[in-house]
């Protein structure tokens, strides 16, 4: 039996329209009636992966930041943090700035972000449809470089880098890793995410990488909540569909992908769900637990 589960939101398990369906819902449910812990471990923020977990039932812990913290749901706190450094934040600002390309700056509470496109775009159609104490914060800034200087408490999760170009994307890549002490994830296929409005569904498209701390990942933080609950990876199931996923795919006792997931994890994966659109969450919960 597996005791713990942790499971990705964005192209896992939340369907294409940004949604946990009823089906994936009762299956996590069933899951956690059984006694297995289910952990949400994603990029996204603090407060957006809070009303997730209450809506699915997980009461206990989830993963923000791609692995930068690990947050205590009871306690209301968090537990393990690995976070960017101001002067960091400030140097891949610059360069960003200096090449035109557009970024977002995930603080634990919000997205900081220059305009409203690429991925922000997608949260905040996703917001549209929430109440308000539900929603992801967005926060759109004049001046980033002078806004993230001036503050005190903020703590930087990640940034992410966002182009349509590949050539643009890549050469931004190239200089951002030249910078000591952080991780630029490996991405190099285009993001493709589906905004309803009204009957029609547009298709938002773009190349995308994330960066944070050295040796930060989904894994690494999973790796320290296991050893605090007395589990071994060998009874942790992993899902997911992206790199940000890999390291937990590979290293959990069973590592599970969503179909249509990047080849990078699809390689190295014990077994292939069904994808996002068919509730291949619901599905591999129901085969395995």
């Amino acid at each position: 039996m597996y005791k713990l589960v942790a499971i990705d939101l964005d192209g896992t398990m939340l369907n294409q329209y940004g949604i946990v369906t009823e089906k994936t819902k009762k299956a996590i449910q069933n899951v956690i009636q059984k006694g297995t812990e289910i952990v949400i471990a994603s990029g996204r923020p603090i407060d957006s992966i809070k009303t997730i977990a209450k809506e699915i039932g997980s009461e206990k812990y989830f993963i923000a930041g791609n692995g930068a913290l690990i947050y205590d749901i009871q306690k209301d706190e968090i537990i393990y943090d690995k976070f960017l450094s101001k002067q960091k934040v400030l140097e891949i600002i610059k360069i960003c700035e200096e090449n035109s390309i557009s970024y977002n700056v995930y603080t634990d509470q919000t997205i900081l972000a220059t305009a409203l496109k690429y991925n922000v775009l997608y949260y905040q159609k996703e917001n549209l449809k929430k109440e308000e104490s539900k929603q992801t914060k967005i926060s759109i800034i004049e001046n980033m470089y002078e806004y993230v200087k001036e503050r005190k408490e903020e703590k930087f999760l990640k940034i992410t880098i966002c182009d349509e170009s590949q050539a643009v994307f890549q050469s931004i890549i190239r200089k951002l890793r030249k910078i000591e002490g952080i991780e630029v994830l490996d991405v190099s296929h285009m993001s493709r995410k589906t905004i309803k409005q009204g009957t029609e569904e547009i298709m938002v498209e773009y190349y995308y990488t994330e960066i944070t701390m050295k040796n930060v990942d989904k894994w690494e933080a999973l790796k320290h909540l296991i050893e605090k609950l007395g589990i071994s990876k060998e009874e942790v199931m992993a899902i997911g569909d992206n790199v940000n996923d890999k390291k937990m795919i590979q290293e959990a006792g069973l590592g599970v992908i969503m179909e249509g997931s990047t080849p990078e994890v699809t390689k190295i994966a014990d077994y292939i769900t069904l994808s996002n659109k068919e509730d291949g969450v619901a599905n591999v919960l129901e085969k395995f637990c």
